[in-house]
């Protein structure tokens, strides 16, 4: 039955879809920020709805002006850094507490992703080009000086959800200026209670299959964990805020934190075990090391991230 309800479902995706292009279009300019806020919120609830994903929120309980439309004038805003396993991930936390993703600007060439996270305003960060980063946090300094809610998927890319990859912290600068809080969200999708990958967007894989495989899924839920926020002024250093919302991610999702950078080709892919270190050379026993090697919490250069396939906000969506 799912499977021949399916191409119905689509169709009503895409008439959802064309009918946000039209509210943002004709409506979006005449209304104040909170008043599009609760429409996005609105609009993400139905998407969830017609795709067939039931949403439910845990962990600290929101304030309901926030939740109702993710903007508290009076606040220092706060900086969302959450898990990233799916194209939904991005409207399932907009429909627990709307605001802005960071995203790469090729997300918004997309189609039908592109038009989606366009839709929710999305913020687009050019790569490859200098200053890029720093342009893009003066935009998000300024919308959690507004006391906005602002959203970052800091893996870079997705995963199907049994691991937690490293977090990037470059984008979490603007909320150590600007004195706001640290939200960690840890999403997990589960289908009758056990862990789905029905949602999965990752690798090679393409829109559509994604697409088809949410809506062939039998009672798919999708869990928005709100945790502890942190402090980014008691914390100060924003590898160390990254850090913490990494580990508080993991230990929420009972999932192991794995580097992207390294190869676990021999060990099993569902859950990755620790790598026994290699044996140091003589030399570094003997202590004599002439140069120290990055500290493992560093951001690493552009050229040497190579993410799978970064998706739909914050630093990436995808």
């Amino acid at each position: 039955m799912r499977r021949a309800l399916a191409p119905l479902r689509i169709v009503a995706l895409l008439a959802h879809i064309v009918a946000g292009l039209l509210l943002t279009t004709l409506a979006f300019p005449w209304l104040a920020p909170t008043a599009r806020n609760r429409v996005i919120r609105g609009w993400s609830r139905v998407l969830l709805t017609i795709c067939g994903v039931r949403l439910r929120a845990s962990g600290r309980a929101l304030d309901d002006a926030i939740a109702r439309t993710g903007i508290d004038p009076g606040s220092s805003g706060r900086l969302l850094l959450a898990n990233h396993v799916s194209w939904i991930d991005v409207f399932a936390i907009l429909a627990c507490v709307p605001g802005r993703f960071v995203a790469k600007a090729e997300i918004g060439r997309w189609p039908l992703v592109g038009w989606l996270v366009t839709l929710v305003g999305t913020l687009y960060i050019e790569r490859g080009r200098r200053h890029a980063v720093a342009a893009m946090n003066h935009k998000v300094r300024d919308k959690l000086k507004a006391g906005e809610t602002v959203a970052v998927f800091p893996e870079g890319t997705t995963t199907d959800g049994d691991r937690l990859l490293a977090f990037h912290s470059n984008l979490i600068a603007p909320a150590i200026e600007a004195g706001g809080e640290v939200w960690p969200v840890a999403l997990r999708y589960t289908e009758r209670g056990e862990r789905s990958t029905a949602t999965a967007f990752v690798g090679d894989m393409a829109l559509v299959n994604s697409l088809w495989n949410t809506l062939l899924a039998r009672g798919l839920e999708v869990e928005v964990a709100f945790l502890a926020p942190l402090s980014a002024r008691e914390l100060g250093n924003r590898h160390r805020i990254a850090a913490a919302a990494r580990s508080a991610i993991a230990q929420h999702l009972d999932v192991p934190l794995h580097d992207e950078r390294a190869t676990f080709s021999a060990l099993s892919p569902a859950r990755p075990q620790a790598l026994t270190p290699a044996p140091l050379p003589p030399e570094r026993e003997r202590g004599d090391v002439r140069r120290s090697a990055p500290d493992e919490g560093t951001d690493p250069s552009p050229s040497d991230t190579r993410p799978e396939r970064s998706g739909a906000p914050a630093s990436s969506s995808r």
